[in-house]
């Protein structure tokens, strides 16, 4: 159990670099985000079958696998469907600054659910599973977590004079995301049996997130092929590291 923590502390720490080098580097260019991103993406979509779905179906029935991938999708979908949507906010009658840190606001509690959750619980589960693999695991989605905690962080960078309010925000999505590596490890090492189902559910909920969350976003720019390369980047890592350390 206390490498689960550890572990979680690692993601909480790099996800609260990011929002400092928002704040130290909020001129970046828009190139640097995107690539970073798309880095992001390939490290999660790796992540998803080598430390997850995989040693998943290695435990358990190729039906709790699918079972908890389908639980992953719908999890994450159900969490998007309920989440008020941007435009929900531009409804209201309200001055321009008022809906745009609306939109901050917005694009702050998105990145912290959505993205937090199955990412913390890979970690946490995957650590359940194999200790090796586990830190494999968190070392790449801790590193791909600065780019994701400068994504948090940035927009609200332009809606205020001050810099701690950006870094708070940070450090609180990495503290979701620590709290669900630490609840999803415990759940799944006291109850071992349901195990294989708990990767599935993480490796799932990543890949939804990916496909859905990080793609769009990142390909509705004209960086294609820096984009391509980030994610290109990301997935190798998260192999290396995956099979050197795993």
């Amino acid at each position: 159990m206390n490498e689960i923590v550890l572990a979680g502390l690692l993601v909480l720490v790099l996800t609260s670099a990011g929002s400092v080098f928002a704040v130290l580097f909020k001129k970046l260019p828009e190139w640097g985000l995107d690539f970073g991103l798309a880095f992001s993406g390939g490290v999660m979509l790796v992540a998803s079958f080598t430390s997850l779905i995989l040693p998943a179906t290695q435990l358990g029935s190729i039906w709790n696998v699918i079972i908890g991938i389908l639980i992953g999708f719908g999890l994450i979908y159900m969490i998007e469907k309920f989440v008020p949507h941007e435009e929900y906010f531009l409804k209201f009658k309200s001055a321009k600054v008022e809906k745009e840190k609306l939109r901050g606001i917005f694009l702050v509690v998105s990145a912290i659910v959505i993205h937090n959750l199955p990412e913390g619980m890979a970690v946490g589960v995957s650590m359940a599973n194999d200790i090796e693999k586990g830190w494999a695991t968190a070392l790449a989605i801790g590193i791909q977590d600065i780019p994701e905690g400068f994504a948090v962080s940035l927009p609200l960078i332009f809606l205020t004079e001050r810099a701690w309010i950006p870094v708070l925000i940070g450090v609180l999505s990495g503290f979701s995301e620590f709290v669900f590596t630490v609840l999803g490890g415990f759940i799944f090492s006291v109850f071992s049996i349901f195990l294989p189902l708990g990767l599935s559910i993480a490796g799932g909920a990543m890949i939804y997130v990916t496909v859905k969350e990080v793609f769009p976003q990142v390909y509705q720019n004209k960086n294609e092929t820096l984009i391509t390369a980030g994610f290109l980047l990301g997935l190798l890592i998260m192999l290396y590291l995956d099979t050197t350390l795993g």
